[in-house]
């Protein structure tokens, strides 16, 4: 069995990788965080000091970062992940970055003679404890072989799409529309409440429309409890969107909604809704009512 390191312990990496443990492998982890990673070093992880180290010790290494200059610094910074795996060990890239930058990071990966896997997922914190994620990959189909394994526990389903690039524009276009929904979603039930229409009046007739994402119906409990405990935290569904405007710039493409929309979400982060769950924008267009 193959020794596995996990770089990456959020939300969505500490339940993924706690699947990859209960199924026997042996786990190396790394996070900027230690204490993100002790319940999996209670249950028999080895913790790792640097990148470096984690990349010595594995066989295929998985990360699970926020942004894509986190990425870049965990890979090729003091003492980075490339600068410690082996020739022609896996990187599978499972982090949400747009398609160019990770075409950049297989690039940088073949220069140390590194494989590469660009393999986001669909899903939020639920999918990731049950293993129920989509995973969108790019890239070999000799690599996917290998890492399938590991993608038949973390997930339900393993989408190959094409080469490095095409599993990120998918996950962007993912996040673009469910950025977009919610937001259109959260505007019509101020606007029903501001007409003295009952919310749950409004949800139960809006949600049996076809005009409405069927995704809706499952944030229905938060924008009612007023819980916004992060599954997605806003932050990074606002960064989604700014690395989705980035692809949109760099082919040509007009997405005069998805800009608004980011603004959106960039304003509720600025208004300290960032580290809440991304339908707390609901709270945010509330506001001024």
């Amino acid at each position: 069995m193959k020794t596995i390191g996990f770089i990456g312990l959020g939300i969505m990496g500490s339940r993924m990788a706690a699947n990859l443990q209960k199924e026997g492998y042996q786990l190396y982890v790394y996070n900027r965080t230690k204490e993100k990673a002790s319940s999996l070093i209670k249950n028999g992880a080895i913790w790792c000091s640097t990148p470096k180290e984690l990349g010595e010790h594995s066989d295929i290494v998985i990360t699970m970062l926020s942004t894509p200059e986190v990425v870049k610094e965990i890979a090729k910074g003091e003492n980075g992940l490339l600068f410690g795996m082996k020739e022609n060990n896996l990187w599978v890239n499972c982090s949400t970055v747009n398609p160019s930058f990770t075409i950049e990071m297989a690039q940088l990966a073949k220069d140390h003679q590194i494989q590469y896997l660009d393999a986001p997922v669909a899903g939020t914190k639920g999918p990731a404890e049950n293993g129920e994620l989509l995973f969108l990959v790019g890239g070999d189909e000799a690599n996917i072989k290998e890492a399938s394994p590991l993608f038949e526990i973390m997930g339900k389903k393993t989408l190959h799409l094409g080469n490095v690039g095409k599993g990120s524009a998918m996950k962007m276009l993912i996040n673009q529309l469910l950025g977009q929904s919610m937001v259109a979603f959260a505007e019509s039930i101020v606007m029903g409440e501001a007409m003295g229409l009952e919310k749950e009046t409004l949800f139960n007739v809006l949600l049996n429309t076809p005009v409405v994402a069927p995704v809706m119906a499952a944030i229905r409990p938060k924008l009612e409890n007023g819980n916004y405990e992060p599954n997605f935290p806003l932050q990074w569904i606002q960064k989604d969107l700014h690395l989705s405007s980035i692809s949109a710039y760099e082919n040509g493409v007009a997405t005069p909604n998805l800009n608004a929309t980011k603004e959106i979400f960039a304003q509720a982060k600025q208004h300290g809704f960032g580290h809440l769950d991304f339908t707390a924008v609901y709270e945010f267009l509330n506001l001024k009512k």
